[in-house]
């Protein structure tokens, strides 16, 4: 089955950079498009940065770009998100996503922006 495993997360400052990582199994990892989502409290999750099987076309969230890079190794079967220039508003759970016939989830990681 389907699994996605996130890790990375954690308390940075403003100004401050993580990078998240996505660990996947159970599928053929470079047959598909794979997703980073974020969910801050009390709002909707939201689609922050996307890349191609093959990593050769990425997309951004207008609220991320210039600052966010996704990025994947798929001999690891794993998609990367650097997140540079980290702001309070980027403090959400952040999630690996990828669709097989219905969307699929990792459990999350938490960010935290804040001094």
């Amino acid at each position: 089955q389907v699994q996605l495993v996130e890790s990375g997360g954690g308390l940075v400052q403003p100004g401050g950079s993580l990078r998240l990582s996505c660990a996947a199994s159970g599928f053929t990892f470079s047959s598909y498009a794979m997703n980073w989502y974020r969910q801050a409290p009390g709002k909707e999750r939201e689609l922050v940065a996307a890349i191609s099987r093959f990593g050769s076309s990425t997309s951004y969230a207008d609220s991320v770009k210039g600052r966010f890079t996704i990025s994947r190794d798929n001999a690891k079967n794993t998609v990367y998100l650097q997140m540079n220039s980290l702001k309070p508003e980027d403090t959400a759970v952040y999630y690996c996503n990828v669709i097989i016939f219905r969307d699929h989830w990792g459990q999350g990681t938490q960010v935290t922006v804040s001094s």
